[in-house]
């Protein structure tokens, strides 16, 4: 039996995960298996991270459900690096439910995440499976920054403090990952139109309780109360990020109608919106990539676009090694508070700061530290993460999770109020 394995780990993302893995700080705390189609790959992947003594090998087709289960029933947590997922995840995942054990992975799939939802969340809380997908930069800084500023938010106005939206603007600087465009192109291709419709709806991974109707979709996007301004486009991001945020909501608020609270603090309310955009200088830098943003996304229909774009950059590829120090994350959200007795608002921002390339570097650790999380921290995980299902970071991971990332040194938090009106200028003469 080991603890972690690796499925996947001679992919790009892959070798990365086990690489981190076999240097991390507390590696004698756990056992490492790297799994892959091909063992003279493993083994080549072995020698140059210089384990060859330290860790097992396992032989997994993804196609092959007995190889997977194999695999999967010697292992208490998986990685699984393998997509896209909507083609290759599910044999992965019905494994770990299957037997119990504990599951993270990397999509941005809402269309897949969906499936499983409604395929196997009850087995896993029967089995006590922890299954939470999206660990990567898609989609756990757009999920902090709910947790983090609903958090902050009920620390000053109470735990009956509600959010009335959360507003979250991006820079990414990286390279663009392979796998995540072969998800788009196999998106477009082989999931049937309905599924794709249907994940892009307002709680569509929140199967049990629905909430209010969510933003627009916007050209030009501008969080409050922020000097200078910041002003978002639109994000391509946003679909899938948007579907864990509101899964988050809905297990989180159901839990708070019969829970106590330890559960109602974790609750946004019943009026919960979220938006997120991709920061650019000004309005009209915004709108200019909103369009061409639009523009690409319909130049994405045409198969012949499809087909160049894949050759262009196939899956497992990625930029070199040497760069990935190069990039950065900044992630900055405003939550707003409903409106208390008086009709006012409370303001909090929220930042996340990331030092590497996000894509890569920061996922790579997001979704180590997420598996670590549940091996060598279960006890410590919220109450969802006790009971098992298919979770989202935070609803599985919160804390844990926030405090592994800071260690490693690469993440940054950081969540205030904004005094705004009359409190803004008591503070001034202070």
């Amino acid at each position: 039996m080991v603890d972690i394995i690796v499925v996947g780990a001679t992919g790009y993302t892959g070798r990365l995960a086990s690489r981190y893995l076999s240097r991390h700080p507390q590696r004698k705390q756990f056992t490492l298996a790297l799994g892959a189609r091909s063992l003279e790959r493993l083994s080549k992947i072995a020698r140059e991270l210089e384990l060859e003594n330290d860790v097992e090998l396992f032989q997994i087709d993804v196609t092959d459900p007995e190889s997977v289960d194999r695999a999967v029933i010697n292992s208490k947590v998986v990685i699984n690096t393998v997509g896209p997922y909507w083609r290759w995840g599910e044999n992965v995942v019905r494994a770990c439910v299957k037997h119990g054990k504990g599951y993270v992975d990397l999509t941005a799939e809402p269309h897949w995440v969906r499936r499983m939802v409604f395929l196997y969340d009850y087995f896993a809380t029967k089995t006590g499976a922890i299954i939470i997908p999206a660990c990567g930069v898609d989609s756990i800084p757009s999920d902090v920054s709910v947790y983090l500023g609903n958090k902050t938010l009920k620390s000053v106005a109470g735990p009956e403090a509600n959010i009335e939206g959360v507003i979250t603007a991006f820079v990414l600087q990286g390279g663009l990952s392979g796998g995540t465009l072969s998800s788009l192109l196999t998106a477009l291709e082989e999931v049937p139109k309905e599924d794709l419709q249907r994940a892009l709806e307002d709680y569509s991974l929140s199967t049990a309780i629905q909430g209010p109707p969510n933003y627009p979709s916007q050209l030009i996007y501008k969080l409050p109360l922020c000097d200078p301004p910041i002003y978002g486009s639109l994000f391509v991001m946003q679909p899938s990020n948007k579907a864990i945020v509101q899964r988050t909501w809905g297990l989180h608020q159901l839990a708070a109608l019969g829970g106590g609270q330890k559960e109602r603090q974790l609750a946004c309310g019943p009026e919960f919106k979220y938006q997120e955009c991709m920061k650019v200088p000004n309005a009209a830098a915004a709108l200019a990539v909103s369009v061409f943003i639009r523009m690409v996304a319909l130049a994405l229909l045409l198969p012949p676009v499809r087909w160049a774009l894949g050759k262009m950059l196939p899956p497992g590829t990625g930029p070199p090694e040497s760069d990935l120090d190069k990039g950065r994350m900044e992630v900055t959200s405003i939550t707003t508070s409903t409106p208390d007795a008086k009709g006012k608002r409370k303001y909090v921002r929220t930042v996340q700061k990331g030092h590497g390339d996000p894509g890569y570097l920061l996922t790579t650790i997001a979704v180590s530290e997420s598996a670590l999380a549940i091996l060598l921290e279960k006890d410590r995980l919220p109450p969802l993460a006790q009971q098992g299902g298919i979770l989202t970071p935070m609803s599985g991971m919160g804390d844990v999770l926030i405090e592994r990332m800071i260690a490693t040194g690469k993440f940054e938090f950081g969540s205030e109020v904004i005094l705004t009106g009359n409190e803004a200028e008591s503070r001034k003469t202070r």
